[in-house]
């Protein structure tokens, strides 16, 4: 008899609490393979695709493309035993998984949660008298739904009805999900009024934000009393327009921003700078032959000469110790412009790269940042972020501090300008630099003292020769 094992969404990386199913990769009844990927997911970070640690054949689908799910929520289940694993063509014991793990799980042991498929279905989960759901009924084929719903194939109802909330007296309240518990208790709303629009009335996010709407268009209070609606009320006419979803990356982005404002007292200092004897000396480099040397290169070699002088930017704050903590490590972030948003990602250990190096690294990661498939390790970590914004055709910017970084290097647009060099007025190329930092990790003259650094070495690259 085969056994029926349940995947969960895995934690994905620093701090995801959900995932996004951008496309399902196997169906109902496919037979799957250890660390065969089963489902691409997007996080607030990257796009992944999720592997299956068991082999043997799909029964089931929880949440369909475009659904959020939380990390821990059920992804699928699938039905192991010695046929199965035969068909699968990889021949493990039903009790092990694979040793590939993501981030913060492990497929060594099985879940507890371990259910045998019956030979007689029954077309729903029977409910003894107390309410709450058996455990050995397994559930028919159920249709998909909009949001949060479930694909069956003779799966035990247990799998479909977990995290189950008792209510005293009249029984129980079907939620799976923390996160709509969650949002029903920061704003006041009684769940046990709910009446589910998932499948064996399970109550969903969107049923939470229809209260929500309803409550605000009724001019209520979002903590008020509710009660189930089946309407909005009546409102004036809105002027029409459309309404774009803060989540996966721009949501990210959104609350990172947000939370950068609200903790960190930044301030901004500002220099133009002659960078005509760095782009005469990158045009030697590259003539001399070998890998071409980007400009961001050049750039970031810079920032991490600087930090060495200037450590304190090299920092973030502990506010619960009341610490400043100076770390040893560059790990240099650089925003990248994609069709997804703004992303950051992360060159690790860049104090130690050398312009080559580095120029092969920012080229890895801006492919695989315009790709999707970054992981949330290249999308993490940073230290400190230089922003070339130039590349918009921009002279200047305020950037705001990638939290909880203490400071980001701004660079604008290269153009020819009128400068006085050597005492007479000529044209030279000018680059305008900006440094946003934090002011409780330094104040204004070390950060004046830093970005004065990096604009000298921009005017003279030569200067670099005494930090190698």
């Amino acid at each position: 008899m085969a056994q029926v094992l349940e995947f969960r969404l895995p934690d994905l990386g620093e701090g995801l609490t959900e995932a996004e199913v951008v496309r399902w990769l196997v169906e109902v009844g496919d037979v799957v393979a250890i660390d065969q990927p089963v489902v691409e997911v997007e996080t607030a970070k990257a796009m992944v695709e999720v592997p299956c640690p068991y082999a043997g054949v799909v029964t089931a689908r929880f949440g369909e493309e475009g659904a959020e799910l939380p990390v821990g929520a059920p992804l699928l289940t699938v039905a192991v035993g010695e046929q199965d694993a035969g068909a699968a063509g990889d021949a493990a014991d039903d009790t092990e998984g694979s040793g590939n793990v993501l981030v913060g799980y492990g497929t060594g042991a099985p879940p507890a949660r371990r259910r045998r498929v019956r030979p007689a279905p029954m077309a729903s989960g029977a409910r003894d008298t107390s309410g709450a759901v058996e455990a050995a009924a397994p559930v028919a084929a159920a249709a998909p739904a909009a949001n949060g719903s479930v694909r069956t194939a003779g799966v035990p109802a247990a799998a479909h009805a977990t995290a189950v909330a008792e209510r005293p007296a009249d029984g129980p309240v079907p939620v799976i999900s923390p996160l709509v518990r969650r949002l029903a208790r920061e704003n006041g709303v009684d769940l046990r009024q709910l009446s589910g629009s998932g499948p064996e009335g399970l109550i969903l996010r969107a049923d939470v934000e229809d209260v929500l709407r309803a409550n605000a268009a009724r001019g209520r209070g979002a903590g008020a009393p509710t009660a189930p609606v089946t309407a909005p009320a009546a409102g004036p006419v809105q002027s029409s327009g459309s309404r774009v979803p803060l989540k996966g990356v721009r949501g990210a982005v959104a609350d990172k921003l947000s939370r950068s404002r609200r903790e960190i007292p930044d301030a901004t200092c500002w220099v133009d700078a002659d960078a005509t004897e760095l782009m005469r000396a990158r045009a030697a480099m590259n003539a001399a032959g070998g890998q071409k040397i980007s400009l961001l290169a050049l750039l970031a070699r810079i920032c991490t000469a600087a930090l060495a002088r200037h450590p304190e930017l090299n920092s973030r704050v502990d506010m619960e110790a009341r610490e400043i903590v100076r770390l040893d490590a560059v790990h240099l972030g650089f925003a990248a412009q994609t069709e997804r948003g703004l992303v950051v990602p992360v060159v690790r250990d860049a104090h130690t790269r050398d312009a080559e190096s580095l120029t092969a690294e920012f080229a890895r990661l801006t492919e695989a940042a315009r790709a999707g498939t970054l992981t949330p390790a290249e999308l993490t970590g940073g230290t400190f972020t230089l922003n070339n914004y130039g590349v918009f055709g921009v002279d200047g910017s305020t950037p705001i501090i990638n939290h909880p970084e203490a400071a980001m290097l701004g660079v604008g647009r290269i153009v020819p300008k009128p400068w006085v060099h050597e005492g007479e007025l000529a044209v030279r190329q000018v680059v305008q630099l900006s440094l946003t930092f934090d002011h409780r990790v330094c104040d204004g003259g070390t950060a004046g003292g830093f970005l004065r650094y990096v604009a000298d070495c921009v005017e003279q690259p030569a200067v670099l020769l005494r930090t190698l």
